[in-house]
């Protein structure tokens, strides 16, 4: 699996190489609407919408333990507080870029000010800035992958 720095102006290089056609190797996501579940993920990074712990707590240590592996995401996997099928709600892929910039800004914001912060994953438990680093690194790997950007 090719990695990459979770840098900002890196993310969006390659997301601005995707348009409303682009199609995904697996999934029913959109372009864009894999860029919202992006956006979404971040958000969920600063606490923000109402998740719980969707796996047995005694799941959690070994759950965190893969997202510092080297292993990747699985393809084509569901889960239930992100529905691929979910309504858009920027008018074009342009805003939605926008949206992620804004995002991965509160993300990196949300942390500096307060670096002890940590946010609560369904799968994966409390996390905080290192393991939601790990996390989004990881996550962001499985849809690049996804739609062509990295190999």
């Amino acid at each position: 699996m090719q990695t990459f720095e979770f840098d900002l102006a890196y993310l969006l290089v390659k997301l601005e190489s995707l348009d409303a056609t682009s199609t995904p190797a697996w999934g029913g996501m959109s372009a864009q609407r894999m860029v919202e579940h992006l956006c979404d993920a971040l958000y969920m990074s600063c606490g923000q919408g109402d998740f719980t712990l969707a796996v047995p707590e005694d799941r959690i240590e070994k759950m965190q333990q893969f997202l510092a592996s080297d292993k990747p995401m699985a393809q084509n996997i569901q889960v239930p507080f992100a529905p691929a099928d979910a309504v858009l709600r920027n008018e074009d892929m342009e805003l939605a870029l926008d949206e992620f910039a804004t995002a991965f800004v509160q993300f990196s914001e949300q942390f500096e000010d307060n670096p002890t912060f940590t946010a609560l994953h369904p799968y994966y438990g409390e996390l905080d800035f290192e393991k939601w680093n790990q996390m989004h690194s990881k996550h962001f790997a499985h849809h690049f992958k996804q739609f062509g950007l990295i190999d």
